[in-house]
């Protein structure tokens, strides 16, 4: 893969996608439909993917693309794969709540290498750089050319004061008692990939997720905190996270700043 190609490209469909989000967002109200697993889509979704999906066939019409709403590309296998969430955190969309982002990721070998998140209702873009670096963009977020970008670090945390984020429609009794067992400075919530990336910032220590997630939702976040230097694991054996595994099922995972001491 030709990284210098795919970072502009990725990063310049996750804006137009982001673009037909917030045109059906600000508009009149917007049907919402139930797919198979009872979990909403919108014509948001659907435009978002059509852009993206487009864009990536043409440019790399020889790798493998999974993306959510594409039911035909869950059946796929690949060791090598781009993966989509073109609106990830519909529930925060439809409540209009603004927690939602446009999800693409490259992943090779199992591992997510190169990923956007673009919030485009909190006006924060994120991605990994051609050499593996991560970075938050700022300015007018213009198509054709990248604007100011701060290079992002995870935290060194205080394992007596930890910061931590955790899921705002997704959160339940076992995620607080897993956090229970840490020393907790303060707590935030966040929908969709956006907890990784405040975990890229530095912004929080350590994301638990005890519930059900697919590839799609956490592989860019993902490429985007690795390159932070944060690392996430499976929550059963402390292993790193891998994809391309049949079904695009993840197990519960911790993604966290190293220096965190994990709990079991």
């Amino acid at each position: 893969m030709n990284f210098d190609t795919l970072i502009p490209l990725i990063r310049r469909l996750a804006l137009e996608a982001g673009d037909r989000i917030m045109e059906v967002y600000n508009g009149p109200d917007f049907e919402v439909k139930s797919k198979s697993d009872a979990s909403p889509v919108t014509e948001a979704d659907e435009a978002a993917d059509a852009i993206i999906s487009a864009g990536l066939r043409a440019a790399f019409p020889d790798v493998t693309l999974i993306t959510e709403e594409q039911a035909d590309s869950h059946s796929l296998t690949a060791s090598t794969f781009l993966i989509v969430d073109p609106l990830d955190g519909t529930k925060e969309f439809v409540q209009r709540r603004g927690d939602f982002t446009v999800n693409i990721a490259y992943v090779e070998n199992g591992v997510p290498l190169r990923g956007v998140v673009y919030a485009p209702a909190k006006g924060r873009l994120f991605y990994t750089q051609a050499d593996g670096s991560t970075v938050e963009e700022t300015g007018d977020f213009a198509k054709d050319a990248a604007g100011p970008v701060t290079k992002l670090s995870v935290s060194t945390p205080d394992n007596a004061a930890l910061m931590v984020v955790a899921s705002k429609s997704h959160r339940d009794a076992a995620t607080d008692d897993y956090i229970g067992k840490y020393a907790v400075r303060d707590m935030t919530s966040a929908g969709s990939s956006l907890k990784f990336c405040l975990l890229a910032t530095g912004e929080a220590d350590l994301y638990p997720r005890l519930g059900r997630t697919m590839e799609w939702d956490t592989a860019a976040g993902d490429a985007v905190l690795r390159g932070a230097g944060g690392h996430v694991v499976r929550f059963d054996d402390h292993t790193t996270l891998a994809y391309g595994k049949v079904g695009w099922d993840n197990p519960f995972f911790i993604a966290y700043a190293p220096g965190v001491t994990l709990q079991k």
